[in-house]
């Protein structure tokens, strides 16, 4: 047929090659930017962070009996604790750029702590609040034992062997996809601020660099910065000129830029200190229920960990590092229990995104933002005028970043064979369980105010209504089950769920990379070998 196109060439027809280093990024995990650059990245890192860190609190103060004064010092030692938790983990634990901040696995553990009867009839609110931040601190020192032991034990190593790149696809695809709650649900809560913040983002980071091509990648990299600053003014002028007097009291409290409460509450300068509202009060059940969300939390943040080692352009973690990264996570736990932030603590998954968005994956530009996350939760006033952000702002970042975090997972399918049944099984069955078994408890729960599990023991429902209500957490415990129990493990088993890739990284010496990556500071690698 006259002008039909030539037959392709060989070489055109070939899959894309498999890479398991992530290519195209600007600056890998040991190779900083220029410190200007450095800086205000790290910034963006700690104003991205902001929103978990005030959301926290702010669901959970008004409960347990706090104001906005209480609520600015629980939001001061959130922060203070993640900058200290971010540095050690950079610096000691996996040594990614991982951000370590409050976790939403921890809330309902929280809340059901709340609860109890034994505060039920103390009258004084202030008492109140004191009381049950002291229930929650004995939870929190209870349960950081189960990350610090399966972690410097190497126990969770000996787990981790097990996970191959088709089974990390439904973890890490779901810690990210997971969260769609907090995405445009929350967006939505005020459009006229949400959406223009969403659409500006998604102009600078990803059309603008492709029709002014410069030299240096300025408008993607700190896309946060400008479009969160352009909103933000927009909806202080919105606030300012009156556009939200006669609106409901919810509509108000998510557009307004002055209903945070956060800086009328804050002190000018404080510094968070160890056992702040008292001694710890232990219980026994919320101990053992705060354990159960604290492992949860511990797989949760295997697969954002993972993510976080793609998007720094490093090699798949050995599972002796991301052992040790456990362990210092329940520090982490630890130090939220002393200091007292009435959460736990997990890697946090939108600023693995935001290594995504800025293509810069060094671990100097975390250690920095854990810097501001310490500078901002000392010098009270100036911190509490960033995290008076309105929430629909930082969910239009979340629509992105927790997106990248799932397309990380999505990118370990390179690896598997797609072609197999066995494959496709795992695949599906784990990634729709994962999405529907946490819908229908969070149905039960939203409708009648308990989960499907309802004794009389309240700690007891927690423990097995926590793990289930995380997407992450079923879809990866699944895929790992059934990739390890279907069928026989033969040569071309492996092949099919790509673990003759992964095999070289299952130690820490058998790849020579690790050691670039992954060693620890201070020759203290001779002190403490990885595996």
């Amino acid at each position: 047929m006259a002008g039909a196109a030539p037959p392709p060439k060989p070489e055109e027809l070939q899959p894309h090659p498999v890479k398991d280093q992530l290519p195209n990024v600007s600056y890998c995990i040991t190779s900083p930017p220029p410190w200007p650059e450095a800086i205000l990245l790290g910034f963006q890192h700690y104003l991205v962070m902001l929103g978990t860190t005030v959301l926290i609190p702010t669901s959970l103060v008004t409960q347990m009996g706090g104001g906005n004064e209480e609520k600015a010092k629980m939001i001061q030692t959130l922060l203070f604790v993640a900058g200290i938790n971010t540095f050690f983990q950079t610096l000691f634990g996996t040594r990614l750029p991982a951000v370590i901040g409050g976790s939403y696995t921890f809330v309902p553990t929280t809340i059901s702590i709340i609860l109890a009867s034994r505060y039920s009839d103390i009258v004084n609110p202030q008492e109140r609040f004191e009381r049950i931040m002291r229930g929650t601190q004995g939870a929190l020192i209870v349960a950081s034992t189960l990350q610090i032991v399966v972690g410097f034990s190497g126990l969770w190593r000996n787990v981790v062997r097990f996970l191959s790149p088709l089974s990390a696809v439904p973890l890490v695809a779901l810690s990210g996809f997971g969260l769609y709650e907090l995405g445009f649900p929350v967006l939505a809560k005020c459009v006229e601020i949400g959406l223009p913040e969403i659409i500006i983002l998604l102009v600078f980071s990803q059309y603008i660099p492709h029709v002014m091509k410069g030299e240096k990648p300025i408008f993607d990299r700190f896309a946060v910065i400008f479009s969160v600053t352009v909103v933000w003014i927009y909806a202080h002028l919105l606030t300012v000129g009156g556009a939200y007097k006669n609106v409901p009291h919810t509509t108000q409290d998510t557009c307004r830029t002055d209903r945070a409460g956060i800086i009328s509450g804050a002190p000018w300068i404080r510094i968070p200190y160890p056992f702040q509202w008292g001694a710890p009060t232990f219980d026994a059940g919320e101990a053992f229920a705060t354990m159960a969300a604290s492992f949860v939390a511990l797989v949760e943040s295997t697969g954002a960990f993972i993510a976080v080692s793609r998007y720094a352009s490093a090699t798949p973690l050995p599972p002796s590092v991301l052992s040790r990264g456990v362990g210092w996570q329940g520090v982490g736990i630890l130090l939220s229990g002393i200091f007292g932030t009435g959460n736990g603590s997990s890697v946090s998954v939108e600023n693995a995104g935001l290594l995504a968005l800025t293509r810069v994956g060094s671990r100097r530009v975390v250690q920095i933002s854990a810097g501001f996350m310490i500078f901002f939760s000392i010098l009270g006033k100036f911190g509490a005028v960033f995290a008076s952000i309105p929430a629909p702002i930082i969910a239009a970042l979340y629509c992105l970043f927790f997106a990248y975090v799932g397309s990380a997972g999505l990118s370990f399918l390179q690896f598997c064979n797609l072609n197999s049944f066995r494959t496709k099984f795992i695949l599906g069955v784990s990634i729709f369980m994962g999405f529907s078994i946490p819908q229908y408890f969070n149905e039960y729960t939203a409708f009648k105010n308990y989960g499907p599990v309802h004794t009389h023991a309240r700690w007891f429902n927690d423990m097995i209504n926590v793990p289930f209500s995380s997407k992450a957490f079923v879809a990866g415990s699944l895929a790992v089950f059934l990739d390890a129990t279907l069928h026989k493990k033969d040569s071309q088993t492996r092949k099919d769920t790509g673990m003759h890739w992964w095999d070289r990284f299952s130690s820490f010496k058998t790849d020579t990379r690790s050691e670039e990556f992954y060693s620890l500071p201070f020759n203290l690698n001779k002190f403490f070998p990885s595996v």
